[in-house]
């Protein structure tokens, strides 16, 4: 197990895995970010392709992430996080949406949401409550704000 931090406009990330595989993403101050002893050695080269998407997302460049990864949670978890990764770039999904998908309440999938270790990479800031409301948000709702309008089609102009 080893991580890296990384500099990114929502604050510094903090990727850990082992090999080439990312099985965390986290932000500072994060509601579920474990003990930082889990994360292994420092290894500022780790992750490069993972590090190199995230940068041509964050510049608007990229919509989808291809790098090795790995979510370890109960089996209810994994099926709030594979629905998750259903959301295209730029579209929202409430978390009753993903309660009647997966089988389970909305507050199920919202401790659910909450407990996603790949933060962007499943893009979790993507699950709203009703009628789009921003709700929870482990990693703040300024960042979920930021994430979300990064993601928004720029307004057309008409000439």
């Amino acid at each position: 197990m080893n991580h890296l931090v990384t500099d990114s406009p929502i604050g510094p990330l903090t990727l850990v895995g082992t090999g080439d595989t990312v099985t965390g993403v986290y932000f500072p101050n994060l509601w579920t970010r474990p003990d930082r002893t889990a994360f292994g050695e420092r290894d500022d080269t780790a992750f490069p392709e993972a590090v190199r998407q995230l940068k041509e997302y964050f510049a608007g460049e990229r919509t989808t992430f291809d790098v090795p990864m790995q979510a370890t949670g109960p089996e209810f978890d994994r099926a709030v996080w594979a629905e998750i990764e259903r959301i295209p770039y730029g579209e929202t999904a409430t978390y009753g949406d993903l309660a009647r998908a997966v089988g389970g309440l909305p507050h199920e999938v919202g401790a659910a949401v909450g407990r996603n270790p790949l933060s962007i990479l499943v893009a979790c800031h993507r699950v709203v409550g009703k009628n789009g409301k921003l709700t929870g948000y482990a990693g703040g709702l300024k960042r979920k704000e930021f994430l979300l309008d990064l993601e928004r089609p720029p307004a057309s102009t008409l000439w």
